[in-house]
């Protein structure tokens, strides 16, 4: 398993490894849009973290989020497919949320591509629910999902 400390924010380092990524593991077969410029803006955005594991041009896995008044959005995740399923995405995932809870943060919400039932069952081990699924939500031809994730607080 690969623990939280390998996990660290992201630099404009990373930014053309993490749109690459995008690319080829996110937006297959949409139009590519987190292309460098873009991820390059949130990494420098203050409300908004973007996590990774590996370095500078060997990134195995990243996470971007961006934070609201009590809500957080993940807004991009991926894993290379050779280091899935041994606690890469896992420890990025679980690095975010604990920003989140920081920051007080009372829900985090994701989306995935309805036929990824990887992603959906990731995002399910690690406490998500699906909420509602979505025609056409990317690209305005690939159906998705909806999923959330409300954190407890210590009261």
């Amino acid at each position: 398993m690969i623990g939280e400390s390998v996990v660290r924010l992201a630099t404009l380092n990373d930014a053309a490894d993490i749109a690459e990524m995008s690319r080829h593991y996110v937006e297959q077969g949409l139009h590519w849009r987190r292309r460098f410029n873009r991820v390059a803006r949130a990494i420098k955005d203050p409300e908004i973290n973007a996590a990774v594991v590996g370095s500078p041009g060997a990134l195995l896995a990243f996470g971007i989020m961006s934070y609201r008044e009590e809500d957080a959005h993940l807004l991009l995740f991926a894993v290379r497919t050779a280091h899935r399923r041994i606690g890469v995405g896992s420890a990025v995932l679980q690095w975010l949320e604990a920003v989140a809870r920081t920051a007080g943060t009372q829900r985090i919400v994701v989306e995935a591509r309805l036929e990824n039932a990887a992603a959906r069952s990731f995002y399910s081990e690690h406490g998500y629910h699906e909420r509602a699924i979505e025609k056409a939500m990317y690209g305005r031809v690939v159906d998705g999902v909806r999923l959330e994730k409300w954190l407890l607080t210590d009261a």
